[in-house]
């Protein structure tokens, strides 16, 4: 295993048993549960908008070590992100772990998820890398048809 590899999984690990994106969120103007019925894993995610910059993201929920970390990663990755970049970054990731995205400068806007490249090489475990992207793109996507986006920040 290459020096990389072991700090991608060291990683993995510290978000797994530290995460400190695992929380209540307080005014949380989303929130999105999802489930992995394959091992188990669910999450709650909550996401706090300011206009269409996500502001905040938490989660709490169980799972295993991959799930949890994927999500706490998500989170970091994506705080700070328009709506609009945070959904072109979930649809790297997804593209990602389904290897139809390769191309090292586009995995590049990843930043730390891209530890999970890997997980493709698992298919038992890409559905717990997915559950937070998927569960995320299912929130965004809910807001947006119902309206529930203030000045078409989902869009």
């Amino acid at each position: 295993m290459d020096d990389l590899e072991n700090i991608y999984n060291d990683l993995i690990m510290e978000h797994s048993m530290n995460s400190y994106n695992k929380k209540k969120l307080e005014n949380a103007d989303f929130e999105e549960v999802g489930h992995n019925p394959n091992c188990g894993d669910e999450i709650t995610l909550e996401l706090k908008l300011n206009g269409n910059v996500i502001e905040d993201m938490a989660f709490s929920g169980h799972g295993c070590a991959i799930s949890q970390a994927s999500t706490s990663i998500m989170i970091d990755t994506l705080k700070g992100k328009t709506i609009e970049e945070a959904k072109e970054i979930i649809k790297t990731f997804i593209a990602m772990i389904k290897r139809e995205e390769t191309d090292e400068e586009n995995l590049k806007k990843l930043e730390d998820a891209i530890a999970f490249k890997n997980v493709s090489n698992m298919p038992a475990r890409v559905k717990c890398a997915l559950l937070a992207w998927h569960t995320l793109e299912n929130m965004l996507n809910n807001g947006e048809n119902n309206g529930k986006c203030e000045n078409n920040c989902c869009n």
